[in-house]
């Protein structure tokens, strides 16, 4: 659809210019700096930022119920910079100009309501927000948008230019970066560092296929960011973790999707995270709030982040309920099959802290709340998921296991809809699946495959059969005929069927 077809009333605000003004303001000491380079930590006292749109932009083009009808009628557009994260531009990064935003097909994630069964099983209403239907796989897409975007804003107007694009990655965050990275071919490289033995196959595969430079190092993800931190502190690379406050700013776009897919009724709502380097649960509650301040959403959803007991230094933090005694203590991880969460030292633990005092301030009530689950409840409720017709990946199985732990404390209740979030594709975890199948877990993940999830091919070799099949010599006539009817047959009675009366 054209913006010439659309209605009169918001004709000259579907398409976004490049207006407003940003600033980076520090989480720790409060001072503000331009965005006309890429700062990661104050330059003042070296804590993390978050970016600020100060003009008030959004409140000056419309009120909510425009805003609405804006991004709904924004919907229909065939415009790629549009078509992606960006439909919220005003949202996001109103500075960047509509020909250097990068279109990937990222964003807009379906929500998949789980079928009555798996609902029964867990207690509770719920939509699996699959975020594995991004381009590499993974919901890092989101950050990679906007962070690339904007540098590609950058070396457009001549800012910059000959940028190495660095990142430290449990893997979803290196093939994001290296995948954006390679579509913007002038004037940009990528590099990624993975801890050695941490990623699986699949995530690996995925930066060297995009062409990214990749360094194993010993270690776990938060030795490799302290290594990408020294390196962007005293060498010129664009660093492309969560210390990178673009980053956090794309992944925004999904609360907006959310509000969006639900006509923008966020009663009785409640969304749930799994909390890794602590940026995604940063960047939901603060896309709420904004949607919240600008009048487009009338509640705030409840936030429910989940960590594994293998890694839980957020949850530890708030189980101290007087905010004076609270004290943040990082934690030594352990083996965790939700990889892109087993993080003991969250970058984002000043912002999280920030914002979730905000968000519960706003909601008059406390709105933000944090589950601890096994490495059992989350390898076996990704199993349970994928069961029930979704693609969960073990974050998937992180956040409805938290989803379920929340249900038996009362936490969520029956008239309560969850959306909880599969950060990934199932496909990037297979090796997971295939070792809870074959009953090979390390001692030290603690988990014990349930027979009732375990699943394996079974070889079909049909009793009197002497003649098979095989590649390059086939079957042919009254053999072939002979191995069909009595492999069909084999099958029918391992599966118990019936048949045919006519």
């Amino acid at each position: 659809m054209k913006p010439s077809d659309f209605p009169e009333d918001i004709r000259d605000l579907i398409l976004p210019s490049s207006e407003g003004t940003m600033i980076y303001r520090c989480l720790g000491c409060g001072s503000e700096h331009g965005i006309d380079e890429l700062l990661y930590v104050c330059p003042d006292c070296g804590s993390v930022m978050m970016l600020h749109e100060t003009s008030g932009l959004a409140a000056k083009k419309a009120d909510g119920p425009t805003w609405r009808k804006i991004l709904d009628y924004r919907r229909m557009l065939n415009i790629p910079a549009l078509k992606g994260i960006y439909r919220y531009h005003e949202f996001l990064g109103p500075v960047v100009p509509l020909d250097a935003v990068l279109y990937l097909g990222e964003g807009h994630t379906p929500v998949v309501e789980a079928n009555t069964r798996l609902q029964e099983l867990t207690g509770a209403r719920f939509f699996f927000k699959n975020d594995g239907q991004n381009p590499s796989a993974s919901f890092k897409d989101r950050g990679m948008a906007s962070a690339l975007s904007y540098i590609n804003s950058l070396i457009k107007k001549g800012s910059m230019k000959e940028i190495l694009a660095v990142c430290a990655s449990t893997g979803d965050t290196s093939a994001a970066a290296a995948l954006y990275a390679s579509y913007l071919t002038d004037g940009i490289k990528s590099a990624v560092l993975l801890p050695q033995g941490k990623v699986t196959p699949q995530q690996l595969s995925q930066p060297l296929g995009s062409g990214a430079k990749v360094f194993e190092i010993p270690g776990v993800f938060d030795d490799c960011m302290k290594v990408v931190e020294n390196l962007s502190s005293r060498y010129d690379v664009a660093l492309l973790n969560s210390k990178n406050a673009w980053r956090i700013l794309g992944q925004e776009s999904y609360s907006f999707e959310i509000a969006q897919d639900f006509d923008y009724a966020m009663e009785d709502m409640v969304v749930v995270v799994p909390i890794g380097n602590a940026g995604n649960i940063t960047a939901v509650m603060n896309g709420f709030l904004k949607f919240y301040e600008a009048g487009i959403i009338e509640t705030l959803p409840k936030i429910i982040g989940v960590q594994s007991h293998h890694a839980n230094p957020v949850y530890k933090y708030y189980l101290e309920p007087d905010t004076a005694k609270r004290e943040f203590k990082p934690v030594t991880v352990k083996a965790s099959v939700a990889q892109a969460a087993m993080i003991g030292n969250p970058v984002s633990m000043p912002r999280v802290i920030n914002v979730v005092e905000t968000y519960n301030r706003l909601s008059e009530k406390k709105n933000v709340f944090f589950m601890e689950v096994t490495e059992q409840a989350i390898m076996d409720c990704e199993l349970l998921a994928n069961r029930n017709g979704h693609i969960a990946c073990t974050q998937g199985g992180e956040t409805l296991a938290g989803l379920m732990e929340a249900v038996k404390q009362g936490l969520v209740t029956d008239r309560e809809t969850a959306v909880i979030d599969s950060t990934a594709h199932a496909l990037k975890f297979s090796g997971f699946q295939e070792t809870y199948f074959s009953g090979t877990f390390p001692e030290e993940f603690g988990i014990t495959p349930n027979p009732e999830l375990v699943n394996a091919p079974e070889d079909v070799k049909a009793e009197g059969l002497t003649e098979f099949p095989a590649s390059g010599a086939p079957l042919t006539g009254e053999s072939f005929e002979r191995f069909v009817r009595l492999t069909a047959d084999a099958i029918a009675t391992r599966l118990d069927l019936a048949r045919q009366t006519s």
